[in-house]
């Protein structure tokens, strides 16, 4: 399963030994943390793997994919493993003193049983999830870009220091962020899919942010879903590079900032959801007691896997792959762990 949605780049040459690679693979995360906690000025903080469904805390994602869930014998109480940490983290945020931080960031490990297998998704999900509190003034499409500009900051500086220690490694990402919103991205390409109208922008510019996603455009379509109780869609976007080893643009981030009360009610009514409002951290929210936020998620093995030059997640995590894909990926030059 999957294997048909594999992309088989011609003359693939891994550049690393099994060794060599395990080394990158902790430089590149070290390294990376330590600039996006600088940058943004974060603290590191534990999170959790699994949250109850009555808390309103997991992440719905598109809205169709069904969590991981069990029981706690102990508890008598069943619990979902996270899809992400998006309103975990401006719930934590309210607990923790940050004069001294801006935000926080976190290692986010959770598992996404209906991700379609390929050379870029996986059924396990390892990132930075990072959150923010921000001033009433910073919410705008400026403040978005002034962060996104500092994390690639930090992409880039990443880059240069894995590059002294492996030379042969092509470095990826440019400084040069290229800002575009989805609806005009879909004025530009009207008759391509978003996926490849992504495509065909960051063969042209390489590292772009495309802002405005979750809302139906002029189309009648929406370029990608977006759950609608966390970014506001009018100031969230999707770090792309990109990837030349797969021809095609590599997400490396999802963020944006987060809904105030207006907001959440809007997409909320959009999407259907109003039942959402009557949970505990929507109604936390709706009664002021949550600052206003920015935040998103960063994928290490996505990360990983562009500045390793590899050309499948599976070359740079650990997860469960179907024996037909192991195979063909061993016929290609890629060596699943």
């Amino acid at each position: 399963m999957g294997c048909e949605r594999l992309i088989l780049p011609k003359n693939y040459e891994d550049k690393l030994s099994d060794l060599d690679t395990e080394i990158a693979i902790k430089i590149v995360k070290d390294q990376f943390e330590k600039r996006l906690a600088d940058e943004l000025g974060l603290v590191r903080v534990s999170a959790p793997l699994f949250v109850t469904h009555e808390s309103g805390l997991n992440d719905n994602l598109n809205g169709t994919e069904r969590p991981v869930s069990f029981d706690i014998k102990d508890l008598n109480k069943d619990v979902e493993i996270v899809h992400s940490l998006a309103k975990w983290k401006r719930q934590a945020l309210n607990r923790y003193d940050m004069h001294q931080f801006k935000g926080l960031y976190t290692d986010m490990n959770a598992v996404r049983r209906d991700e379609e297998l390929d050379n870029l998704h996986s059924i396990y999900v390892d990132q930075w999830d990072w959150e923010k509190i921000i001033e009433p003034k910073q919410r705008n499409s400026d403040f978005l870009k002034f962060t996104v500009v500092k994390i690639v900051k930090a992409i880039c500086e990443t880059e240069t220091i894995l590059h002294y220690a492996y030379p042969q490694l092509q470095r990826i990402v440019s400084e040069d962020v290229f800002f575009i919103t989805t609806q005009e991205l879909e004025d530009k390409y009207p008759d391509l899919s978003p996926k490849e109208r992504e495509n065909e922008i960051c063969r042209l510019h390489k590292t772009v942010f495309v802002m405005q996603i979750g809302d139906v455009l002029k189309s009648g379509q929406k370029h990608d879903g977006r759950a609608p109780d966390y970014d506001d869609w009018s100031l969230n976007g999707d770090l792309l590079v990109y990837y030349p080893i797969l021809d095609c643009a590599l997400e490396l981030s999802s963020m944006g900032i987060r809904v105030d009360e207006k907001s959440l009610v809007s997409q909320c009514e959009k999407a259907g959801t109003m039942d959402r409002l009557n949970l505990p951290f929507h109604k936390a929210l709706l009664n002021h007691e949550l600052p206003l936020t920015m935040g998103g998620g960063i994928g290490q093995s996505r990360l990983c896997l562009m500045m390793l030059n590899k050309a499948h997640i599976g070359e740079v995590q650990v997860s469960i792959w179907g024996e037909e894909m192991r195979r063909i990926c061993a016929q290609n030059g890629m060596k699943l762990l």
